[in-house]
């Protein structure tokens, strides 16, 4: 594979990451929204429903984001192998520890707010 394809790949896998997160943050930032206009004094059902999309969401979010993040990492180990990278391959290997947030860091955060969430709506 060329290096421009390989680049081609990474800004794929790098928009991937960003898009995955759109979902999971607007429903975070609607529960939270919810929550304040007194979502927990709905009934039970309501707010099981809510948590459950928030969760779905979540999971299927840091799924498309591990995955990304994994191709990501594939496409740094080729262009790693380049005998003479450009300028442009040699700053996206450099990124290479940064990868850690996504797959990790940025899960973890959902996990924390969501269980703060959770406490709001049925341990209020």
């Amino acid at each position: 594979m060329s290096e421009s394809d390989l680049l081609g790949h990474w800004a794929s896998a790098r928009w991937h990451i960003i898009v995955s997160q759109v979902a999971p943050t607007l429903l975070l930032t609607a529960l939270i929204g919810f929550a304040a206009l007194g979502l927990a004094d709905t009934p039970l059902s309501v707010r099981i429903a809510a948590a459950g999309v928030l969760l779905a969401s979540g999971i299927l979010g840091a799924l498309a984001q591990i995955a990304a993040a994994n191709e990501a990492t594939a496409v740094i180990g080729d262009l790693q192998r380049l005998d003479a990278p450009s300028t442009l391959s040699r700053r996206v290997i450099a990124s290479a520890p940064w990868i850690i947030v996504v797959r990790l860091v940025t899960p973890a955060i959902f996990v924390v707010v969501y269980i703060a969430l959770l406490t709001a709506l049925f341990l209020p």
